[in-house]
């Protein structure tokens, strides 16, 4: 039996804070549910519902103090950000609507929620003593390890629910810096094609050309309006630039999905604590970073050239000496390098598929 038992050491520090909810669900008293506020509970307020704030908290180990008041203090204002923080939520200090939702879910719904996890980590290799990339779709985040160790993280931009990020393993074996994006099927049919058939010069404003091979067409020879993404028979492409839809590089571990990692032009979406855009590939927030990372060991790159690799507008392709390996994860419920707890929102309803076969509405946990 031992050698069927999980190596990931995730899988174990699940497990220890899976006792704990059990503890929290069968023994405390986890209260009422706490009304949604309109504008959220902040420092200074006074109100019973601020007592109880405290009390779910203190059992989730994020306020410390003994302090049962109706009053919003300093020290749960820091409370309120570090369960912030284990949520992927705007770390304000302010008691808002998303902030309750979570802190409503009851220990029971958050008990399944860890052993689905623990359930994929039991699939989940042991983690690499080498260089590799892993990307947490619900967390948003890459993570970038050096030989083992956890060297820096990144935000990134995920598919949205309709065009879901792909759960996967690949070696990234390319850097491409200025890229041409080549336009997939389904957006030429979609998006693009329509859009030149309204407007003739669209394909011009938008840095595009039409190409057969090498041979680049003259859009105004094509009859648009016989033409959908999928009989189409050339390629469109969106030259590198600034407002190139892959921004000034993008990272390439082949594989039969057709997804990578790319820069953006789109910045401000970053910003935002839920990341799921795009089309499908993984935008980065930090892209020369994690060029920098990839190359640091090859003597003829340094951060000046590849500034101005990205800068170029002439594509470069660069072949890494050794392939980094990537992993795309979909992981709602982790224990980070400070061992504190975190949990996502399902944004793919992967958790609920796996629940169903998991739970039935009988059991008991």
């Amino acid at each position: 039996i031992s050698n069927y038992a999980p190596v990931n050491r995730q899988y174990y520090l699940l497990q220890k804070f899976l006792e704990d909810y059990y503890r929290i669900n069968k023994e405390e008293s986890w209260g009422d549910t706490i009304p949604i506020p309109q504008k959220g509970y902040r420092l200074g307020d006074s109100l019973p519902e601020i007592a109880l704030i405290k009390h779910k908290l203190r059992l989730l180990g994020d306020f410390y103090e003994p302090d049962s008041s109706h009053i919003f203090t300093d020290s749960l204002k820091v409370a309120v950000m570090r369960f912030q923080f284990r949520h992927g939520l705007t770390e304000d200090g302010v008691a808002g609507k998303q902030f309750i939702q979570q802190l409503n879910e009851p220990p029971v719904n958050r008990i399944r929620q860890i052993l689905i996890n623990m359930e994929r980590l039991r699939w989940v290799p042991e983690e690499p003593e080498t260089d590799f990339l892993l990307v947490n779709i619900p967390e948003y985040k890459l993570h970038v390890y050096e030989e083992g160790v956890h060297k820096f993280n990144m935000n990134v931009v995920v598919g949205q629910a309709q065009h879901n990020t792909v759960i996967f393993t690949g070696n990234l074996k390319y850097i491409v810096f200025s890229p041409y994006w080549n336009i997939p099927s389904g957006i030429l049919g979609n998006e693009i094609i329509p859009a030149q058939r309204r407007n003739p010069y669209y394909l011009r404003n938008h840095n595009m050309e039409v190409v057969q091979g090498t041979t680049v067409i003259d859009p105004a020879t094509i009859n648009w309006s016989q033409y959908n993404g999928k009989n189409f028979p050339y390629m469109i492409r969106q030259r590198p630039g600034a407002d190139n839809s892959l921004g000034r590089v993008k990272f390439l571990f082949p594989n039969e999905y057709n997804i990578y990692l790319h820069d953006t032009p789109a910045k401000s979406l970053f910003g935002e604590s839920t990341r799921a855009f795009s089309h499908g590939c993984i935008r980065l927030s930090e892209p020369a970073k994690l060029a920098q990372f990839l190359l640091r060991n090859d003597s003829s790159w340094n951060e000046a050239r590849i500034d101005s690799a990205m800068l170029s507008e002439v594509q470069k392709y660069v072949t890494l000496k050794d392939p980094v390996p990537v992993f795309i994860g979909y992981f709602t419920t982790w224990v980070d390098g400070k061992g504190k707890l975190h949990f996502r929102k399902d944004i793919y309803k992967h958790d609920e598929k796996m629940a169903e076969k998991m739970f039935t509405s009988s059991a008991s946990l």
